[in-house]
């Protein structure tokens, strides 16, 4: 998260620093040529900083580029007062003015993708930012060129047609709202869904949800994904073929919970999952985005919701190990989908020679307390594992870019296995290669796992395979009583004092083979192989049969909502 704060910090700096500095040339000294240069520079830094900061606010930026510009322009004609070039400023005042509110506005309508429906207005809306910063670029291009100023003025008024069409169109859905909702609303009537997979979640999240898309498609009922944040829309909607909406509003949830809906689905604690849970004539259910012994996966907010389902007996253990008390009856046992194609091994681990380890450090978390990360300690772990001619798989966390310290260390392990690729021939996989393959392909690539506390343990379990885990805590014989995964587990200490111990259990002797069998039931249940996704499936339906389909009631608030 730091890493995220640093660069949008830095895009902001240099697109003001750019914008003054070119007024200040322009306005004070006789270099027009190098101010309009610096103008241009700071539309570049201007257009950076949205695609770093979306909806960011550049008025003041484009007001003091817009001004260099005219003031260029001025001085390369030397003509005195033209009224064109006053049109031209009055039009690009008036753009720099409206171009922020008008896209607040369109970021307000109903989104959708993989429906038919065409609402081309909050895509222009959203797109006025970056026509104002080339309208900018045009006019100092035509002042450099010392063209008449009625060339800017069309290209100005061009720009300004366009933003007053589309503020004409807002205000008309903002005032005269269409009876019965608008364009998705009836598309989505037409599509009679029978249930939703809510998402709200930060940037880079949406693995939480398409990791359970191909699921949800089994269930073999119409569906559509409900996402709260406007990034989200392009990469789920290109992950499926159900409708995606995006509703920036309480309204715009209003209106895509259409009656045929029975049943919302969710993957994470997000705050926003309050606006769905409360419609009451849903059953809501989560089914979280992964299976793991970290503090979130007992969070006490899962009690909200109507059905809880966990992959085995051991996660309805975890909520009472940490106190939250939620009826017996929302917890329903399905497994854990995700697993079914990962290839078993039912023997053990012994005398491994060439192994292929993956070796998969999670994020430092939103909280200290979270923080399980492992990177800081990761060189020697590696280093001892190529001394035994391991090959690795490293997959690091897709949040780990987001902590500049973790980014660093990443870099760190990524130059030893490319160098060690180049000496030895070991065919190391990382990097971009590494995030190409899924999960269930590094799983099956493997010989045995190297691993913090995370989700990836319990995925990692239904292969039978051994595993290790990162005690980062120094928490020692407590760190199994926290985390019960790590009992089945070969348990690393942060100093790693005990690597070669943890490697030759992992790779050479596997005395704990038989114990994992037993976790593996109680984590991932006991449902057979050849048709474990069933289990999942077979409850989705067994909740979507749970209402009336012909009991198609208007989506209707609680008394508390």
């Amino acid at each position: 998260m730091r890493g995220d704060l640093v660069r949008k910090l830095a895009a902001r700096c240099l697109s003001v620093g750019l914008a003054v500095l070119a007024f200040v040339v322009v306005a004070l000294t006789g270099a027009t040529g190098w101010g309009l240069a610096l103008a241009v520079a700071a539309l570049v830094a201007a257009y950076a900083e949205q695609r770093i900061r979306p909806g960011a606010d550049l008025v003041a930026e484009t007001a003091l580029i817009a001004a260099a510009v005219l003031v260029g322009y001025s001085r390369r004609l030397d003509d005195g007062f033209d009224p064109a070039l006053a049109a031209t400023a009055l039009v690009l005042l008036g753009l720099v003015l409206l171009v922020g509110p008008l896209r607040t506005a369109g970021n307000l309508e109903v989104r959708a993708a993989n429906l038919p429906v065409r609402g081309w207005t909050p895509l222009i809306a959203d797109q006025l930012g970056v026509a104002l910063l080339g309208l900018l670029a045009a006019v100092a291009l035509a002042a450099a060129l010392a063209l008449p100023p009625a060339v800017a003025l069309a290209a100005g008024l061009l720009v300004g047609v366009g933003a007053g069409a589309v503020a004409l169109d807002l205000a008309r859905r903002r005032f005269r709202p269409t009876v019965g909702g608008g364009a998705v609303a009836r598309a989505l009537r037409r599509h009679q869904p029978e249930f939703l997979l809510y998402f709200s979640a930060p940037p880079g999240s949406e693995y939480q949800v398409t990791m359970w898309l191909p699921y949800l498609e089994r269930i073999g009922s119409p569906f559509l994904v409900l996402v709260r944040e406007p990034e989200f829309l392009a990469p789920i909607a290109a992950a499926t073929d159900a409708p995606v909406v995006y509703c920036p509003t309480l309204r715009a949830i209003d209106e895509a919970l259409v009656p045929s809906l029975r049943v919302a689905f969710y993957v994470n604690h997000g705050a926003k999952n309050s606006h769905c849970v409360r419609f009451t004539q849903l059953t809501h259910i989560q089914l979280h985005h992964g299976d793991s012994d970290k503090a979130p996966s007992a969070n006490p907010v899962s009690g909200i919701f109507d059905r809880i389902f966990v992959a085995g007996p051991a996660a309805i253990d975890r909520y009472a190990r940490a106190g939250v008390r939620i009826p017996a009856d929302k917890f329903v046992v399905v497994g854990r989908p995700q697993v079914e194609s990962i290839d078993v091994r039912r023997e053990p681990a012994r005398g491994l020679t060439s192994p292929t380890v993956l070796y998969t450090p999670t994020w430092t978390g939103h909280h200290a307390d979270a923080d399980y990360c492992s990177l800081p300690v990761a060189e020697e772990l590696l280093r001892r594992l190529l001394e035994r001619g391991a090959t690795v798989i490293l997959r690091a966390h897709p949040y780990t870019a987001q902590n500049p310290a973790s980014a660093r260390q990443l870099g760190r392990l990524t130059e030893l296995l490319v160098a060690d690729r180049a000496r030895s021939g070991r065919q190391h996989v990382l990097g971009a290669a590494a995030r190409e393959l899924s999960l269930t392909d590094c799983v099956n690539r493997s010989d045995a796992l190297v691993s913090d506390v995370s989700g990836v343990i319990s995925d990692y379990l239904y292969s039978g395979k051994p595993y290790a885990v990162t005690d980062m805590g120094d928490e020692g014989d407590r760190f199994a009583e926290r985390f019960p995964l790590a009992a089945s587990g070969y348990v690393l200490r942060r100093d790693m004092s005990n690597v070669d111990a943890v490697l030759t259990a992992l790779l050479a002797t596997d005395p704990l083979a038989e114990e994992r069998w037993a976790t593996r039931r109680r984590y991932l249940g006991d449902f057979p192989a050849e048709s474990y996704a069933e289990a999942f499936l077979s409850a989705a339906r067994r909740e979507l049969a749970a209402q009336d389909p012909t009991d198609a009631r208007t989506p209707h608030l609680s008394p508390s909502a």
